[in-house]
Formats: C-alpha cells, sequence, structure tokens
C-alpha cells in the first residue's frame, strides 16, 4: 500500500473542490472495501477526501418520496421504521449484506460504489480490464462461477455486488449527485454502465462527483415487496441470485409489480419484459415460469455459471409466491 494524502472535508462543497481539483483522489467514509482494495494492490490513489463530518446522514420521508443520505450506516436504514414498514425490500437486502460490524460501519453511497468480488479483480497477479484495462479477462474462459450470464461482453463477465442497488432498482430510485458543476440527479437504472469495451468505467459519476443521498418514490407497490438472497453460507456472503420483487395485488391478478436482480448481470438488472409478462394476468406457477423464461431468453452461460439460468427462475417463482400467497 502506497503513500497518499488525507484531507477532512468540512462541507460537500469543500469535499467536491477537494476531490475536482486533486488528481487521483477518491472519498472516503466507513472505508469498508476502499481500505481493502487499496491494501491488496487493486486500487490506488494519491489522496482520500473524509466525509465523516459532513451532515449527509439523514434519513426522513416527505410526502413523496424516502429520503436517504449517502452518510447514513447501513445499520441506521434497516432499522428505521419507515423502511421497515414501507420499503421491507430495502430493509431486507441490507440485513442480507455483510456482517452487523459492517453494517454499523458502511455508508449507503459506498456501499452503491463498492467493487466487484470477482478474484480476477482483486488479484493484482492475473489480468483484469477492470483494474488494468487492456489486460484482458481470465474469467471468461476460467473460473467463472459466481460471474455474470446477463450483458457480459469480451471484455468483462463481473457482477455487481450490491444487495442494496438491486432493490434500489426495482424500486426506480434516484441518486443526487452534487460536483463541481452543480446538483444532477440520475435515476438508478441509468448510474451504472455496462462493461462493454470500457469495463473500468462502472458508473456515469464523473471527477469530483459525491453522491449526496438516494431518493427512493412512495408507492403503494414498495409496501408488499420482498429480497431474496441465494448464497453459499448464510452470512457474510456475495449473491450466487437475488431477487428484489414488488407486487400489487387485485385479488389474483397483477396489477404492477417491479423486480431486479443480482448476481446474474453486470450490474443490477432489471429487463421490463419480465414485468410485462406478469402485469395484467392472474398470478399463476404457469405466468411467473413464462416470466422467468423471458428473463433469461439472453443469457450466455460459461462453463461454471450455467446453474444460474434455472436458479434464478426458481428463485423469482419462490419470491413472487410468497408475495402473492400463491397455493
Amino acid at each position: 500500500m502506497r503513500n497518499f494524502g488525507y484531507t477532512v472535508a468540512a462541507s460537500p462543497a469543500d469535499a467536491v473542490r477537494i476531490a475536482a481539483g486533486t488528481p487521483n483522489s477518491a472519498f472516503v467514509a466507513g472505508g469498508t472495501d476502499l481500505l481493502n482494495l487499496m491494501r491488496d494492490g487493486a486500487q490506488a490513489h494519491d489522496h482520500l477526501v473524509d466525509l465523516n463530518h459532513l451532515d449527509l446522514g439523514r434519513i426522513d420521508m416527505d410526502g413523496t418520496s424516502l429520503r436517504v443520505g449517502a452518510l447514513a450506516r447501513m445499520r441506521q436504514v434497516v432499522e428505521h421504521p419507515v423502511v421497515r414498514r414501507e420499503f421491507p425490500v430495502l430493509s431486507q437486502a441490507l440485513l442480507a449484506s455483510a456482517s452487523p460490524q459492517v453494517r454499523t460501519m458502511a455508508a449507503i453511497g459506498g456501499n452503491l460504489l463498492q467493487r466487484t468480488r470477482c478474484g480476477y479483480f482483486r488479484d493484482t497477479g492475473s489480468g483484469c480490464n477492470k483494474r488494468v484495462p487492456g489486460s484482458g479477462c481470465p474469467a471468461i474462459t476460467g473460473y467463472n462461477r459466481g460471474h455474470a450470464i446477463l450483458d457480459g461482453s469480451d471484455h468483462c463477465i463481473a457482477t455487481h455486488p450490491s444487495d442494496l442497488a438491486v432493490a434500489l432498482t426495482a424500486l426506480d430510485a434516484t441518486v443526487y449527485l452534487l460536483g463541481p458543476d452543480g446538483v444532477r440527479t440520475v435515476p438508478i437504472a441509468d448510474f451504472y454502465l455496462l462493461p462493454g469495451a470500457t469495463p473500468d468505467r462502472e458508473t456515469v459519476l464523473r471527477q469530483g462527483e459525491l453522491i449526496t443521498r438516494v431518493d427512493v418514490p412512495r408507492t403503494g407497490v414498495a409496501t408488499r415487496s420482498r429480497y431474496l438472497k441465494l448464497r453459499d453460507r448464510a452470512t457474510f456472503e456475495f449473491a450466487v441470485v437475488s431477487v428484489a420483487a414488488a407486487l400489487r395485488m387485485d385479488g389474483r391478478t397483477v396489477r404492477d409489480v417491479r423486480l431486479a436482480f443480482g448476481g446474474v448481470g453486470t450490474r443490477p438488472w432489471r429487463d421490463t419484459r419480465v414485468e410485462a409478462a406478469l402485469r395484467g394476468r392472474e398470478l399463476t406457477t404457469a405466468t411467473m415460469t413464462a416470466a422467468g423464461r423471458a428473463l433469461v431468453s439472453d443469457a450466455v452461460p460459461r462453463d461454471g455459471n450455467g446453474f444460474k439460468v434455472e436458479l434464478v427462475q426458481r428463485a423469482l417463482v419462490s419470491v413472487l409466491s410468497e408475495l402473492g400467497s400463491v397455493r
């Protein structure tokens, strides 16, 4: 781990000014992912800007949306009564993340920006186009059990690790950013980039931009929501497959549905064709099975992760059956 400079920001504008004017800088809050990456040599920065003294940790609700500050800790969001009552999928996704110790330290903004757990990315002895552009993607022909089956490229098939990002994608959240040019908002569906030929660019963040908060619209569909995470062990493990689902029913008919998936795409995955296969139809095993087939219709499985094609379909049926009380 090489030496780096360190500054404690006095305000969000101060943090942006320092980061924008300091080459190869990064923001740090909980540091639960960033510091490990720097120790391992997978990521290097010349300067860190500490955000922990900024007033960006509030969690509140107005008439139209839940507003979660970027410095709110995962544990605070998990335990917030409004989140538990009106947005259970968010609380469940965070509760399924990491360990209690990490949830106490890790900030919401940092959770959304955590890097992939692909072993090739974290191993500086291996090539990785995310870490060193042009060095190749060994996962394509190597060990790829945990990798994406949807929208990978010849340059990268790594999955995004955040459970929270999957849940927020299902609920059409908006990310608020502060940068040198002022405030801008980005729908979370547009926040993460597909790998294409530039997998090292993972988000739309510009130099010096800071996540300040995330807004989640207050809708009837969010209150009837669930997060299902399938993983190799019960705690402190990343998703092999996950499903965030929100459902509004009229009797046995699906009036509205929101779905997003983790562990299968190179970013939190949402496909409106899957929702369209359910909306306006009776929630039956047949309709859920058809939605699952739509989800994996463009899947490109590799030698080690072909099992995800069936697993994600079963996970979808399971969570929808629970939400819809299908008998």
